[in-house]
């Protein structure tokens, strides 16, 4: 992956990024990409959700060894573990409220995320910012290692928009999401 992404950016510069985890194995998974990234690639801003303590400690533990600039930004929840879709209107309009004022400080230029519905609120706003021509991002999200027959929600609503790159890591999800990009296993 971390050649998918160096092909993006070949420029001297460094590039801010945003990644946005989940709880558990979401975290685990992009702390892994994470951790194959250069130094080129700061400062970064890790986004985890309110009530996550576990991946704030395991950022810290990545992060605090190298010189490498990091942040951690806390929002709500889009969405709790069994929620009803109805009610996570508002939960996820929440979210995105608090996304908001944590992408503009940030300015990133490229997002990295999987899985949780957290990152549905941040990468819209990335995606209204870059609609009103006022920042570019490229968005990159990583379907689960776990997904093997069909795309998590939050992979099926950033596909449909057809502005994220869709990366699986299943032959099978390629043939049945064409528009996504097959890299092979990558945790």
């Amino acid at each position: 992956m971390y050649f998918y992404i160096k092909s993006h950016y070949d420029n001297p510069e460094s590039v801010p990024v945003m990644i946005i985890l989940g709880s558990g194995g979401h975290t685990a998974e992009m702390l892994s990409y994470v951790s194959v990234l250069t130094p080129k690639y700061q400062p970064r801003t890790y986004v985890i959700a309110a009530t996550d303590s576990i991946s704030e400690q395991k950022v810290f533990n990545l992060e605090d060894k190298s010189d490498i600039e990091f942040s951690i930004k806390r929002i709500r929840r889009a969405r709790e573990v069994k929620q009803s879709y109805v009610s996570s209107i508002f939960t996820t309009l929440m979210s995105f409220l608090s996304a908001f004022p944590i992408f503009v400080s940030c300015r990133p230029k490229l997002i990295l995320c999987n899985g949780p519905g957290t990152c549905i609120p941040v990468c819209f706003v990335a995606l209204l910012l870059q609609m009103l021509r006022l920042h570019s991002t490229l968005i990159i999200f990583v379907e689960s290692i776990c997904r093997t027959k069909t795309l998590s929600l939050s992979g099926k609503i950033l596909y449909h928009t057809h502005l994220v790159d869709v990366i699986v890591q299943w032959p099978e999800l390629k043939t049945k999401y064409p528009k996504s990009i097959y890299l092979g296993l990558l945790s």
